[in-house]
């Protein structure tokens, strides 16, 4: 378990099926993620029983505030030692804890874990130009504007540009 200041990441168990259930079947809470098909409570379950514990390459970690209420999922993913990159990806899926500082905190987390345990050298990512409380929260841990891919996400009907971010080791704040 990897613990912040107003967060832990642990491993995602079976129990956590109804979260994640629950979050992708919610429009706020997915606006701007690319999930265009709800899966079942059931398929949920079944990808979390057949999944192995986390990897180098793909580690999924449920975030949970310290009074262990779970909150939202946090990932690494694409990690090669050869590279020394991977791509990262979070959201919180309880929509009350939005705005109070536990995607900050879960990044800063899941980042220095990168950087120390890991041995990353470069941690991207990719948001929506339109989800500026995203891009806020990104920036404020350090990440900063890469590139845009215009017009790479659809959503309403619209196409939105994407910010690709990064961040380099010792650039953590």
């Amino acid at each position: 378990m990897l613990t912040g200041d107003r967060v832990r990441l642990r491993a995602i168990e079976p129990s956590d099926a109804e979260f994640l259930w629950r979050w992708h079947n919610d429009p706020e809470v997915m606006r701007w993620m690319d999930d265009p098909y709800p899966p079942s409570l059931a398929r949920i379950a079944k990808d979390i029983g057949e999944r192995d514990a986390g990897t180098y390459d793909n580690l999924v970690l449920m975030i949970e505030t310290l009074a262990e209420r779970t909150i939202g999922v946090v990932a690494l993913r694409g990690a090669q030692p050869e590279t020394g990159a991977a791509e990262l990806d979070i959201y919180l899926g309880e929509r009350d804890t939005w705005g109070q500082g536990y995607a900050t905190d879960a990044m800063r987390v899941i980042c220095r874990y990168g950087f120390e345990k890991m041995r990353l050298h470069r941690i991207s990512l990719t948001a929506v130009a339109e989800n500026a409380a995203a891009r806020h929260v990104y920036q404020k841990v350090g990440f900063v504007e890469e590139g845009r891919l215009r017009e790479a996400f659809r959503r309403d009907g619209k196409w939105h540009d994407m910010i690709l971010m990064g961040l380099l080791e010792g650039e953590l704040r």
